[in-house]
């Protein structure tokens, strides 16, 4: 049985870009099962293993390998898909990344931002675009209370510079091109926390580091153990995502044109060292190290998603201790039978909508 906003977006044409990450796997699976005709620009994969390629995604969705720093390019592709809405999901999204690539993740994270918005105003069957962006954006002030929508945004880092500057460029799109006005699309942010999830093979990422670390045999090197970070499962934001895009298509999408914090329900926050645990006690136990001069990184932060609580009635069904267990299930399955990547995903996605 269909949501409310599943059923809003049944039959909708729907562009996700960066849909060969991580995240945006799963979007794509979870769109096409409640019948949505699903369309996919991004960049190759490039890890190995690949996501994308494990569930054989590119055969699954219309899939167009371009970089969203190519406006030309991009516009091209939104101008032939026609779609109702945009989930804008490209990015760099690493944060030791983008210290050795400063430029270039500006460039992909905030020019690329831009280009997908000009090109959604270029094309009127666009009716709303959802960017998202992070929790990093917010000033990190390592205060130990929540960070609200309305708190001011920063960053240190590259990475987390480059995302509020994305959301910079998201406000003067908003607020110039207003949709009301039928001068643009009705444009919503969500700002979501870490995820952890099947599938995720990235680079200097807990996960993916501690499932090499098993696999290897090699030691898992710790940058901050101590660490809270706003652990959830990959379908808690990918739900967040769709209730949006629900609700930019709905009879007042002014409500939902805003920014929106996804973090974990829970008032218990897990450090790096809780969450390993749990992830040896439902897999392996990999040999632990710890980085002696790590690159700067914020240690504390949390999210206040009420606003989506409460508007929007999100509520991730799994804790955090079954957040874990589902990720480690997923990846000791796909170990044990590679081929079956599609069908362990579909489970779990079904698992989560059903509540089960």
């Amino acid at each position: 049985m269909m949501s409310d906003f599943e059923s809003r977006l049944t039959g909708k044409r729907v562009l996700v870009t960066g849909h060969t990450g991580f995240t945006g796997g799963w979007v794509c699976l979870w769109l096409k099962a409640i019948g949505v005709e699903v369309h996919g620009y991004a960049l190759k994969p490039n890890t190995s293993p690949s996501f994308c390629k494990d569930i054989g995604l590119e055969t699954e969705i219309d899939s167009h390998i371009g970089d969203i720093c190519n406006y030309n390019l991009l516009l091209r592709e939104i101008q032939r898909i026609q779609p109702d809405l945009i989930l804008h999901l490209a990015a760099q999204p690493l944060v030791r990344k983008s210290y050795r690539e400063p430029v270039q993740t500006f460039l992909v994270n905030a020019q690329g931002t831009a280009h997908v918005l000009e090109a959604a105003r270029n094309v009127g069957t666009v009716k709303g675009v959802l960017c998202v962006t992070t929790d990093k954006v917010y000033k990190n002030n390592e205060w130990p209370w929540p960070y609200r929508e309305n708190d001011p945004l920063g960053g240190k880092d590259p990475y987390s510079a480059s995302k509020a500057a994305a959301e910079m460029v998201i406000q003067s799109y908003a607020a110039s091109f207003p949709h009301d006005k039928s001068l643009g699309p009705a444009i919503a942010t969500a700002r979501g926390g870490n995820i952890i999830g099947g599938g995720d093979w990235s680079e200097d990422r807990l996960i993916p580091d501690f499932v090499r670390a098993v696999k290897s045999g090699d030691a898992l090197t710790l940058r901050y153990p101590a660490a809270t970070r706003p652990w959830q499962h990959v379908l808690a934001l990918v739900e967040g995502y769709l209730m949006v895009l629900a609700g930019l298509i709905s009879d007042e999408p002014a409500m939902y044109a805003k920014a929106w914090n996804l973090g974990p329900q829970e008032a218990k926050q897990f450090s790096v060292r809780e969450v390993l645990e749990l992830m040896s006690e439902s897999w392996e136990r990999p040999l632990l190290e710890y980085m002696d001069n790590p690159l700067p990184e914020a240690q504390t932060l949390a999210l206040d998603s009420s606003l989506a609580r409460n508007l929007l009635g999100w509520e991730p069904p799994w804790s955090t201790e079954r957040v874990v267990r589902e990720t480690a299930a997923w990846y000791r399955d796909y170990y044990k039978e590679p081929e079956l990547s599609l069908s362990i995903t579909l489970r779990q996605i079904n698992n989560w909508r059903e509540r089960r």
